[in-house]
């Protein structure tokens, strides 16, 4: 019982930085887009609102009108310049129009390069997500090391964190592939 109250100090560990890391993977993965723009994919820029850096959904909204646009209607229409500006400096694949009180982006037609180029983007993402969850193994290793617990018993840990580990990755692979598959299919 004492084992497996001191384990789950281990792996409670394990977890909260594991959702640190699958936050961070579902952030890049919205970013890496071809075809249908989803809104989150500008949602995380800012905009200079009030001399505070905002971001754009939370003085906008933004909504897909068409497969290939988004559109992003400020509620404070004096702001459509900043925004399209902020867009813009984001470098998104799209073109920005500014109009009366919205901003319209259009996207490009996915090529067969466009969608290469995509996924080469998420592997680099996906291997990034992995080489941290091995490097949040090796920080808890060293914390299950540095007690002195018997050789059975780190043994035992280090095999739990290990057998932890792999299954986060293996979601990590799972999201992979589900984005791949998404990228190829639209």
């Amino acid at each position: 019982m004492k084992n497996e109250i001191e384990f789950s100090f281990y792996k409670n560990i394990l977890i909260e930085k594991a959702q640190d890391v699958f936050s961070y993977l579902e952030k890049s993965f919205q970013k890496v887009t071809i075809g249908a723009p989803n809104p989150q994919l500008i949602s995380y820029i800012k905009v200079n609102f009030y001399d505070v850096l905002t971001p754009i959904n939370e003085i906008a909204s933004i909504s897909a009108p068409l497969p290939l646009q988004l559109l992003v209607k400020p509620y404070e229409t004096k702001y459509v310049k900043e925004i399209a500006s902020a867009i813009v400096a984001a470098k998104i694949d799209a073109q920005v129009q500014k109009e009366a009180n919205q901003v319209r982006l259009i996207f490009p037609e996915p090529t067969h390069q466009k969608r290469q180029e995509a996924i080469h983007k998420l592997k680099k993402i996906h291997e990034e997500g992995k080489v941290r969850m091995r490097l949040i193994r090796q920080d808890i290793n060293k914390l299950i090391k540095k007690e002195e617990f018997s050789e059975d018993l780190e043994k035992d840990y280090l095999g739990q964190v290990q057998k932890n580990i792999n299954s986060e990755i293996e979601k990590i692979d799972q999201l992979f592939d589900k984005k791949v598959k998404a990228i190829q299919t639209i």
